[in-house]
């Protein structure tokens, strides 16, 4: 099963560290990009990648090989566990791979150090791709990548438990609590909702806190300590409150507890569809259904993530490596890819092809993407991460209440810096 950061979509493994004292100028807005030659282009690029990405990517570069004879794409497969420090390594010890996949929230800390390339403006076109998935490749107003595919959430739900409760998928927070109720009270689920509040919480509630019209961070301060955050963790909170959602759940009950008929619904990616369709068995994929974020007062926001791709200003083969990323970001490549790894595209007019347009389940994700919004591109956002979990997990406890949560989020995030 993936969390949402299964892909590296959110980049959960990361530590925090920035090499500002290893002899290289951090990144800035002030870098400027080169542009790439047109010419005929050989030589091997090196890449990591993880994940499905990892083991697929190699097999999948044949076809870009043999359209540029005399290039060879070597990938070097890796796990999420040890991938960020294995990158952080390389750029402390002058050892980096022409390319590398990076989580979506770990440009902020990468383009500090200054080892990864801008953006060639001639090669790549910003317009693309979905307007979020843009700025996970943004640092200082300048572009260090590109990204390659995207991820968001929605809405999951057991159509059978919601036609016995005689209840539709919610479009509303409000609707969400009787929804959860109906499917409680009327088919026996005895959980509503399920909610995520251990690791990875904060994907719960960052998207409640736009939805109630409220933002994470201003100009370079942290913003927690808002009424926007206490609206998004009272909502949060009360499936708590109302046991509609359970705290007792244990760890790895999810998403069996989904696929049993105890949860009626949660909230997840693309990549669930997937999963539940092979665990669920035969006709499962007639039970459930798929329906976007339920809107706040300030609409239906959903959390952007996905895989980004970088070129290393150590990079042996430059024009190569910028070469390949381009290729991977066509829009028939994109599809391609979608129909290998089942990773959503991040260029938009790939959305128009029937691969992506045929499963309704999927299309959702590509209507949610177009205002799906990323978590700032700060060196110390994993840091803040943290911080918010602790403070969730004790708001689904009933432990603090979402106003002094909200208070102790803003110190210690605080404390902590946003990097800048």
């Amino acid at each position: 099963m993936r969390k949402f950061s299964r892909r590296a979509a959110i980049g959960l493994v990361a530590t925090g560290l920035v090499l500002s004292g290893c002899g290289r100028d951090a990144g800035t807005s002030a870098d400027k990009a080169k542009d790439v030659g047109a010419g005929k282009i050989s030589g091997t690029v090196t890449v990591w990648a993880m994940g499905t990405e990892g083991e697929q990517l190699g097999a999948f570069a044949k076809e870009f090989e043999a359209a540029n004879p005399g290039v060879k794409v070597v990938v070097t497969p890796m796990g999420f566990d040890v991938a960020h420090d294995k990158i952080i390594s390389a750029i402390a010890g002058g050892a980096t791979p022409d390319i590398s996949m990076i989580g979506s929230t770990w440009m902020g800390e990468l383009a500090k150090t200054g080892a990864v390339e801008p953006t060639p403006s001639n090669l790549i076109d910003k317009s693309a791709f979905f307007p979020g998935s843009w700025e996970t490749v943004l640092s200082g107003g300048t572009a260090y990548g590109v990204p390659w595919y995207v991820e968001t959430r929605a809405f999951y739900y057991r159509k059978d438990l919601a036609d016995k409760a005689k209840v539709k998928a919610p479009t509303t927070w409000e609707e969400t609590q009787s929804f959860a109720s109906a499917v409680k009270a009327k088919a026996g689920a005895s959980q509503g909702v399920y909610q995520n509040f251990r690791v990875g919480s904060w994907q719960e509630v960052v998207p409640l806190v736009w939805q109630a019209g409220g933002e994470i961070v201003e100009g370079n301060k942290w913003t927690f300590d808002t009424p926007q955050m206490v609206s998004a963790l009272t909502q949060f909170q009360s499936f708590y409150k109302k046991g509609t959602a359970p705290n007792k759940v244990a760890e790895g009950a999810f998403p069996q507890n989904f696929i049993k008929g105890e949860a009626a619904a949660f909230y997840s990616g693309p990549w669930m569809i997937y999963g539940l369709d092979k665990d669920g068995g035969a006709g499962f994929d007639q039970k459930y259904d798929v329906a976007p974020y339920p809107k706040g007062s300030a609409g239906g926001t959903s959390l952007m993530g996905g895989g980004d791709l970088v070129v290393f200003k150590k990079s042996k083969n430059r024009d190569a490596a910028w070469r390949f990323i381009q290729w991977l970001s066509d829009p028939k490549t994109q599809v391609k890819w979608f129909q290998t790894t089942k990773g959503l595209p991040a260029v938009q007019s790939a959305w128009q092809d029937p691969a992506l347009t045929s499963d309704k389940r999927v299309a959702v994700f590509g209507e949610v993407l177009k205002t799906a919004k990323t978590p700032p591109p700060y060196s110390t956002w994993e840091q803040v991460a943290r911080v918010l979990e602790g403070e969730i997990q004790k708001v689904a406890l009933l432990k603090t209440s979402p106003a002094e949560a909200a208070k102790v989020m803003q110190q210690k995030a605080d404390d902590i810096g946003t990097g800048l």
